[in-house]
C-alpha cells in the first residue's frame, strides 16, 4: 500500500516546496506521513462542502490548494472557523496537504496550465527568482563501469532535469594513457601508451550535491585515477512568480476575454477598451494584484489574474494595461483537476478525484 510519505514525494516533485512564497503555509498540514493512502481528493479550499465530501467518500488524503491553519491558532474548537473544518477531518483520519504558491509557479503548474489553455506561447516567469546553480559532470569510463557509476551518481543527487530523474548522456570513443612505473592500471599495461574503448558519460549536478556526487563517482569507478571534467552551466531562471508570454496573433481585448470565458467556463470582467489589441500577456492565477507592477514593467498589453482590488483596477487604467479577471475560483480550478490527473497517473492503483461538490462561492444574477 502507498503511504502518505510516498504521495508527498510525488507532490513535491510536481510542486517543489522551494518555489513557495515566503509568507505561505504549504506542505503536510495535518496527518501522519507513515499512514496508508488509498483514496485522494483534490480541491481548491477546505470548506464544509469539501470536508463532507471527503468524509463521505472515505478519502485518506485531502490535497487542498489553499492552506488551512494559514495563521497561528491557539485553540481548535467546534465553534471556531478552523476547528469546525479540521475536527471532522481529524476524527475521520483524513490528512491535509497544501501545495499553494509552490504549485502556482512550478514548471507545469497552474500559471503555465493557464498559458497553455489560452494559447499563450514563449512563456517565461513574470517576476524572476535567482537562477539555479548547476554543473555538468563528464566522466570517462569503461563500459563495464556504466551501470555501477550511473547508480551511484544518481543516488547521490545528480541527473534531475525538471520532472525527470536519472537523466544522462553517453557517447562511445577511445581513451589514451601512459602509466608510469608507480601506477597500477585497471586495463592495459603501464610503461607504454594504451588506447582503450571508453564511454563519455555526462550528467547535470546541483551545486549543493557536487561534492557528494564526485565522491560517489570516484568510489564506484574502477580506474585508479578516473578522468572527469566539471563545467559550470549558465541556466536562465525558470523559477519565479507568474508568467508572461505572447499570443501567436494579436486580438482584441474582448476576443481574448471571450476565449478565457470559454476555456474557464465562467463570466469574465475586463478593465480597458474592449477593442484594444493585445498580444503580450501576463498571467497570475488567484489574487495576483501584487504582480500588476511587474506586468507593467514587462510591457504586457494585458494582465490576466483571478481578482484584483478596486484600486488595482484604477492603477491598471492609469498605467495603460488591460485586465482580464475570470475570478479566483475559475483561474485555479483547472489546476485542481490537473493535479488529480497527475496523482492518478503516478499511483494507478489508488482512487484519485477532484472534488465534485466544490463550487465558486460567487453567484452571478442575470
Amino acid at each position: 500500500m502507498a503511504t502518505l510519505r510516498d504521495v508527498i514525494e510525488v507532490l513535491e516533485q510536481i510542486a517543489p516546496p522551494a518555489g513557495a512564497a515566503e509568507w505561505d503555509n504549504t506542505g503536510l498540514l495535518l496527518g501522519d506521513p507513515a499512514a496508508g493512502v488509498q483514496r485522494i481528493m483534490t480541491c481548491l479550499t477546505v470548506t464544509k462542502a469539501t470536508v463532507q465530501e471527503a468524509i463521505r467518500e472515505q478519502a485518506d488524503l485531502l490535497v487542498s490548494h489553499h492552506p488551512v491553519l494559514f495563521r497561528p491558532v491557539q485553540r481548535l474548537t467546534a465553534d471556531s472557523g478552523d476547528g469546525s473544518t479540521l475536527l471532522p477531518l481529524l476524527r475521520a483520519g483524513i490528512a491535509v496537504y497544501s501545495p499553494h504558491t509552490a504549485y502556482d509557479d512550478a514548471p507545469g503548474g497552474i500559471n503555465e496550465q493557464l498559458c497553455a489553455r489560452l494559447g499563450i506561447e514563449q512563456v517565461q516567469p513574470l517576476r524572476r527568482q535567482g537562477a539555479e546553480v548547476l554543473y555538468k559532470l563528464v566522466v570517462f569510463l569503461p563500459e563495464g563501469d556504466l551501470p555501477r557509476v550511473s547508480d551511484a551518481v544518481f543516488a547521490a543527487g545528480a541527473g534531475i532535469i525538471g520532472q525527470y530523474r536519472e537523466c544522462s548522456f553517453r557517447l562511445a570513443g577511445t581513451g589514451t594513457f601512459f602509466g608510469t612505473d608507480s601506477t597500477n592500471p585497471t586495463v592495459g599495461q603501464k610503461g607504454r601508451r594504451e588506447e582503450v574503448p571508453e564511454w563519455r558519460w555526462e550528467v547535470v549536478v546541483p551545486a549543493e550535491r557536487l561534492e557528494a556526487v564526485v565522491a560517489a563517482m570516484r568510489a564506484a569507478h574502477s580506474y585508479e585515477e578516473p578522468a572527469y571534467d566539471i563545467y559550470p552551466l549558465h541556466v536562465p531562471p525558470r523559477r519565479g512568480a507568474g508568467r508572461i508570454g505572447t499570443l501567436a496573433q494579436p486580438c482584441s481585448l474582448q476576443a481574448f476575454a471571450e476565449r478565457v470565458r470559454q476555456q474557464l467556463s465562467g463570466p469574465v470582467q475586463i478593465v480597458g477598451p474592449p477593442d484594444r489589441q493585445v498580444q503580450r500577456l501576463a498571467v497570475a492565477c488567484g489574487a495576483g494584484g501584487e504582480l500588476l507592477g511587474e506586468a507593467v514593467r514587462q510591457r504586457a498589453d494585458a494582465f490576466l489574474t483571478g481578482e484584483v482590488r478596486f484600486h488595482d483596477a484604477v492603477r491598471a487604467e492609469a498605467a495603460g494595461i488591460a485586465l482580464v479577471l475570470p475570478g479566483h475560483y475559475a483561474s485555479e480550478r483547472l489546476g485542481v483537476e490537473h493535479l488529480a490527473e497527475r496523482l492518478q497517473a503516478a499511483f494507478p492503483h489508488l482512487h484519485v478525484w477532484a472534488s465534485r461538490e466544490e463550487a465558486d462561492p460567487f453567484r452571478l444574477l442575470r
